[in-house]
């Protein structure tokens, strides 16, 4: 995904007030062995980009005067009740360093899943993204949860996830991915049923 940003030479408040008011973001790009620079972003671009998963969790190509550097989205601020985003932080990437990113997980396969089909589970969704480490060219866009297999009362950990080649997560812990519950109430009216057509 592509960027274009601008260099930005005023900074503080005051400047980042009319940088908003003329429909642009101020942000900032850090990192590598060159210093950090300030830039700023067109707004409703950047906005709209900010909904896409993949913004959040890619490698993105920054340019700023026809220059491309490879970035990753590292924090953002927005206004608490306006569609507003206030600032940007990006962080330089280098090809041969690893980087270590929160990436989102998918889970599929639910409906096909023991649990659903034979039980009438319902799946909790424990984790919502994971901590990974790999390098730049071996980054997913997210990681993939497979539930086909998952039945009631048990749940996916993290040693249970097929990771991509090259990537590796953070934590050492066997964290809880997703578990897999029947409802209250619902094995007890079950039995009850036929006792219920006797009479």
């Amino acid at each position: 995904m592509k960027v274009i940003a601008f260099p930005r030479k005023e900074q503080g408040t005051g400047a980042s007030r009319r940088l908003r008011i003329a429909g642009q973001t101020p942000a900032i790009v850090y990192g590598g062995t060159s210093a950090p620079v300030q830039i700023a972003l067109d707004h409703n671009a950047l906005y709209h980009a900010l909904k896409k998963e993949a913004f959040h969790s890619s490698i993105l190509d920054l340019e700023i005067e026809g220059t491309v550097e490879q970035v990753l989205l590292r924090d953002f601020q927005v206004h608490a009740y306006k569609q507003l985003v206030l600032h940007v932080d990006f962080q330089r990437v280098d090809a041969s360093q690893k980087i270590h990113v929160k990436v989102p997980l998918h889970f599929v396969n639910a409906e096909v899943s023991p649990a659903v089909k034979l039980s009438a589970a319902v799946i909790s969704h424990v984790l919502t993204d994971l901590d990974i480490s790999c390098l730049p060219k071996d980054l997913p866009e997210f990681v993939e949860v497979d539930l086909s297999k998952l039945e009631a009362g048990h749940s996916i950990h993290l040693a249970d996830l097929k990771l991509p080649n090259g990537v590796s997560a953070v934590t050492q812990d066997n964290l809880t991915v997703a578990t897999a519950a029947i409802p209250a109430g619902k094995v007890e009216a079950d039995p009850a049923a036929p006792a219920a057509d006797a009479k």
